[in-house]
């Protein structure tokens, strides 16, 4: 446990996060379900254009890797260059809002949310700098409340005004432009420290840790596999009810219902509970529960066309995504050296974002050439899968936390050489060694 003293900056942090909060439940919005749905429903959009929306998050994520060693080497301070993101991602909505087309609500979208999900590395190093690691995943789940409160209640209220005026759709991006103002605006307020410099100023310098870290590389394994079933099926969400192809066809306030609304309930009810458990919990544990959530949700959801099978999945889906929120967004801080936890993240990032954008074109795929229900199936069977993967790991995780925490009071003593010689350290050996070293 961290017994440091909580950073001097923890209160205005945790004040601006709450505010930054209530802009990104607006924004949320934007990727989950109303982009897609102005697309399919106002522009009847292909393939190509319902993918790029559903992934275009997914792009920032993958140049995160890029971004943290540019900020790191510019030696930006960490909530400068986050809210010269989120400023460039509001010009973006703002031109699609003002030019409405196709075309300009593809590339305003994706250039929006590609520059939103640039702030994420940032944000999880200033959590790490800022907020005392035992309480992290409360302080994170309680800013997470404001954000899905607003999310509920933007969902809704945006989905009651588009049911028959679809056409007023540039007014709903001109408030994604402005959500991401006002976060610009949040970010400035708080003080930061630069990223440090690293020896190497290549920008794909995180990589390295996924050679020399073990139990990161083994997780990222894991994670590829589940997040590939997840992503693939919420980006088939807004599809499976909003296309005639399924023969359900609701309407612009039903979607933002179940797509929306009633997930964003559950989510608010769990997210507090999700962060103690974060906080208190083994990780590889917390991820298997996170599974099997995500897993029901599926099922539930996509096998049958009733209602109430919606309703509960829409539950199910909620359940998992507040966990979801805590565990994604601060995992890295349980497995990182303090100094280079954004490398970490930015990894991370690049791997979400490679599935991001593979993984809704192999679930449109998948829809085009045999069913939904096959992919909904097909989904199930790798969340199973990665949560098989993950049973074998706590137990060496616990164990080497052990052996870095009694090797790091001995440091400077034992100069690491309490560990063999590296042509004969196991894989977990040679993670201590690289922990320690850093």
């Amino acid at each position: 446990m961290n017994t440091k003293a909580p950073h001097p900056l923890l209160a205005i942090t945790f004040q601006q996060e709450r505010k930054r909060a209530v802009a990104q439940g607006v924004l949320e919005s934007a990727s989950s379900t109303f982009l897609l749905l102005i697309a399919i429903q106002w522009y009847h959009a292909g393939i190509i254009a319902k993918s790029l929306l559903a992934a275009s998050g997914n792009c920032g994520m993958i140049l995160s890797v890029v971004i943290v060693s540019w900020v790191a080497h510019r030696q930006w301070k960490l909530t400068q260059a986050a809210a010269g993101f989120a400023f460039v991602g509001g010009l973006a909505f703002l031109v699609a809002a003002l030019f409405p087309s196709l075309l300009t609500l593809v590339i305003g979208g994706v250039f929006g949310l590609v520059a939103a999900s640039c702030l994420i590395p940032l944000m999880t190093q200033l959590y790490q700098n800022h907020y005392p690691e035992s309480e992290r995943g409360g302080l994170f789940s309680q800013t997470s409340r404001y954000r899905i409160v607003v999310a509920i209640l933007f969902s809704d209220l945006a989905g009651r005004f588009l049911t028959g005026r679809l056409e007023s759709h540039p007014l709903l991006l001109a408030f994604y432009a402005l959500a991401l103002f006002s976060m610009a605006s949040f970010l400035h307020k708080i003080p930061s420290d630069p990223l440090p410099l690293r020896e190497s100023p290549h920008l794909l310098q995180s990589f390295r840790h996924l050679k020399e870290d073990h139990f990161f590389r083994w997780t990222l394994y894991c994670w590829m596999i589940i997040g590939f079933a997840n992503l693939m099926m919420v980006a088939l969400r807004v599809d499976y009810l909003a296309n005639p192809q399924h023969k359900i066809e609701m309407n612009p306030t039903q979607i933002a219902l179940l797509v929306g609304v009633v997930p964003n309930i559950a989510r608010l009810l769990m997210s507090g509970i999700w962060g103690w458990l974060f906080d208190h919990l083994d990780f590889y544990r917390l991820r298997m529960l996170l599974n099997m959530s995500f897993a029901l949700a599926t099922v539930t959801f996509f096998t049958g066309d009733s209602m109430s099978g919606l309703l509960v999945g829409a539950v199910f889906y909620g359940i998992g995504i507040a966990g979801g929120d805590v565990a994604w967004s601060l995992w890295v801080t349980k497995f990182s050296p303090p100094k280079l936890v954004a490398e970490y993240m930015s990894i991370h990032l690049f791997m979400t974002g490679i599935r991001g954008i593979i993984a809704p074109l192999t679930g449109f795929w998948i829809v085009a050439h045999y069913s939904i229900s096959t992919a909904a199936w097909i989904g199930v069977l790798m969340i199973l899968i990665a949560t098989a993967m993950l049973f074998r790991e706590p137990k060496k995780r616990i164990n080497l936390s052990k052996q870095c925490w009694n090797a790091g009071k001995k440091r400077q003593k034992t100069k690491i050489q309490f560990l063999p010689q590296r042509k004969r350290r196991t894989a977990e050996e040679n993670t201590i060694y690289y922990l320690l070293k850093n």
